[in-house]
């Protein structure tokens, strides 16, 4: 087995979820992942814990979401309720080799089964919870990458010092937390303000998604103004929008252009109330990720990024201080060179 697999399950094992003797896990995996499961299992038996392991299958997902009327999958899961209200933590582990495989099942059956299982997520979130990726084919492909290479990716970004790292991002936390207003700048076209006073930044590192990487926290609703370019892709419902440009007044957008798939985006904005609010900001901080993917499972966590590039022309400010110019940050060597 490769060493990186166990040094994967050992970080989602120790680090994440913590697992100690006497623990229920439930680990939840695609059938490509079956290396990263083993080792899971093995170590988990190691700590003293209990393990009950699920392959996911896509096809066979499709097929009784195909034949089965919304009634029937409108009805609550009692089986999976059962086994994750039982469970002290949850590992999942994503993976497929082929990520359109319920693409043809009609979006009302995708409601009635989602809301169907609501009491299972919760369930899940309940207990202590970790969400990871294989690097499978499919999820290779997506990335327009090989599959060699995707694994390099996917384990260059997982297999880190996270108690490093942690200490690393807190010195943007310690920025953060008391702050009341945020500016980022970015060329000729992004240009955006928000207050954060009151509201805790926090450090996702070795958490419940793996990999971390990644400092939050959330602007006061009304407060933010000015203009954002993405210049890195947003995925909406499984499909592409670019270069979308967003005008924020009084914490709402009222100005919105793409250069594809504007329709989606607009379709998005006027889901509800609060859909035209910006709801989180998250700065990328795992320079092992340096590069779009389409998984915002990694995309987000993206080194030097508020999901557009902050590597040249661009600063974040802090109460009118700057605190990362063209992607360095004022804690880190080679700061305002």
């Amino acid at each position: 087995m490769d060493p990186r697999i166990k040094d994967h399950a050992r970080v989602l094992v120790d680090d994440c979820a913590g697992i100690e003797a006497g623990d229920q896990v439930a680990v939840r995996a695609s059938p490509e992942s079956e290396d990263l499961t083993v080792a899971v299992a093995e170590l988990v038996g190691e700590r003293g814990g209990v393990v009950s392991v699920s392959f996911g299958s896509k096809r066979a997902s499709r097929a009784h979401s195909l034949a089965a009327d919304e009634e029937t999958l409108a009805t609550e899961n009692a089986m999976a309720l059962a086994k994750y209200e039982a469970a002290d933590a949850v590992v999942q582990i994503r993976g497929g080799a082929n990520l359109n495989e319920t693409g043809d099942v009609p979006p009302a059956k995708n409601a009635a089964s989602k809301r169907a299982n609501q009491a299972v997520q919760e369930a899940l979130l309940d207990s202590k919870w970790v969400l990871t990726q294989w690097p499978s084919t499919g999820y290779a492909q997506k990335a327009e990458m090989s599959t060699e290479a995707y694994e390099d990716f996917v384990w260059n970004a997982v297999n880190k010092d996270w108690d490093a790292v942690r200490e690393h991002q807190a010195q943007l936390v310690e920025l953060l937390d008391p702050a009341d207003e945020v500016r980022i700048v970015s060329g000729d076209a992004t240009d955006v303000t928000m207050s954060v006073a009151g509201n805790p930044a926090r450090n996702d590192a070795d958490d419940n998604n793996m990999p971390g990487g990644e400092v939050f926290t959330a602007p006061v609703p009304d407060s933010v103004k000015g203009e954002v370019l993405f210049d890195k892709p947003v995925i909406i419902q499984g499909r592409e929008v670019l270069d979308v440009r967003l005008v924020f007044e009084g914490g709402e957008v009222v100005e919105h252009e793409a250069s594809k798939n504007e329709e989606l985006l607009t379709s998005l904005l006027e889901t509800d109330e609060g859909a035209r609010r910006l709801g989180e900001l998250g700065i990328g901080m795992n320079r092992d990720i340096d590069r779009f993917t389409y998984n915002m499972l990694f995309d987000e966590k993206m080194g030097d990024t508020v999901h557009m590039d902050m590597s040249e022309d661009s600063r974040i400010e802090v109460d009118g201080e700057v605190v990362q110019q063209d992607g360095t940050f004022v804690f880190e060597d080679g700061f305002g060179e």
